[in-house]
């Protein structure tokens, strides 16, 4: 099974962005071991020929799918796949024994009806379904130390949630008026060749997309922005995407309860919040997060403002979209869900400039 001590983890979708941040972060955690790389459409080639700056320490060769195979090598196992895929394997794996965690769509929703709504396709999983956890750490974390199966956040949904979740938790803003206006990386539509993603498309431009609560992100917010709530919330929210590689800054609008509080009531209150939360980092007094700071960490940077002419607070949220918001935070759940510190194997220092 490899090294005594490490527990051994394989990566089914190992060839996307996704895949090869976990590969990079698994090479340096000191209690996980890389036993698996799996695929299709890369079946059969080394993984340094799919990524040959890695070629010096991973010598693996992504290997055809076989759940057998993967349950017997693996304690733990990362779905990395496109949506409408995990929840064919995830049974199977968990039947086995297997910790299971799915960076898709598929387990992160506790009714399938939504799911099937927003993303199409059969389920006849429901039983398996509800047994899994949200993976955002710093709201569930107790539920993600007991779980086997957890549906890893959207990038999109973890910048906002996290600048978001404080003041619903506290009942500070009247949850229907949230604006969330988000931008992205290119990175976040993933590897695979889109005309939207090329060079001449995306670069020396700036726009919105899915406009009007068509994202699929959309829902996921709103479960969980009801959840702290205490009953339902529609939330309006605004993807862009902008001419960059990596990183999301979500800025947020709502109307705030109390007009008399003012910027330092809230960032007491935000630091309270997150004060057992090592990944969240509340800003001082007027300074404001930029996508630069947490490239390549796990990291989420949040500055809070308040605007007295209109009775709003504003909250921006900055996080790596492939780290915070994808393979980093699924690390940190499998840190959590063994009982180690939440920190481990994870980078917390920004690639800068």
């Amino acid at each position: 099974m490899g090294d005594v001590g490490r527990i051994p983890v394989g990566i089914v979708g190992a060839s996307g962005y996704g895949g090869v941040q976990l590969v990079r972060l698994l090479m340096d955690h000191p209690r996980l071991e890389l036993a698996y790389l799996g695929g299709e459409s890369s079946a059969g080639k080394p993984f340094a020929d799919l990524y040959p700056h890695l070629g010096h320490c991973v010598q693996q060769v992504v290997e055809p799918l076989d759940l057998e195979k993967i349950a017997d090598r693996c304690e733990v196992v990362f779905l990395s796949l496109p949506n409408g895929l995990a929840h064919k394997m995830a049974p199977t794996l968990l039947a086995k024994g297997c910790k299971v965690l799915d960076l898709s769509a598929d387990y992160r929703f506790t009714d399938l009806s939504t799911y099937t709504s927003w993303y199409g396709g059969d389920r006849t999983d429901q039983t398996i379904a509800e047994t899994a956890v949200y993976g955002l750490p710093e709201l569930y974390r107790d539920r993600i130390a007991e779980a086997q199966l957890v549906g890893c956040p959207g990038c999109y949904p973890t910048a906002s949630l996290l600048g978001l979740s404080p003041l619903l938790k506290q009942g500070l803003v009247i949850p229907e008026t949230a604006i969330i206006d988000a931008k992205s990386g290119t990175s976040g539509g993933g590897r695979q060749a889109k005309v939207g993603m090329l060079l001449a498309e995306a670069d020396n431009t700036f726009a919105a997309y899915n406009v009007g609560g068509r994202h699929r992100h959309t829902p996921e917010i709103e479960q969980v922005c009801s959840d702290l709530a205490g009953h339902e919330v529609l939330i309006q929210f605004t993807p862009h995407l902008v001419p960059m590689v990596r990183g999301i800054l979500a800025t947020i609008y709502a109307t705030l309860r109390d007009p008399g509080l003012v910027r330092e009531d809230l960032l007491t209150i935000y630091n309270a919040f997150y004060r057992n939360a090592p990944w969240v980092r509340v800003l001082p007094s007027g300074t404001y997060p930029q996508t630069k700071w947490a490239a390549g960490t796990n990291l989420c940077y949040i500055g809070v403002e308040v605007d007295p002419r209109t009775d709003r607070v504003i909250v921006m949220s900055a996080i790596d979209n492939l780290m915070k918001g994808q393979a980093g935070q699924a690390i940190q759940c499998v840190n959590i869900m063994m009982g180690w510190d939440e920190t481990l194997g994870l980078p917390q220092l920004a690639f800068y400039p």
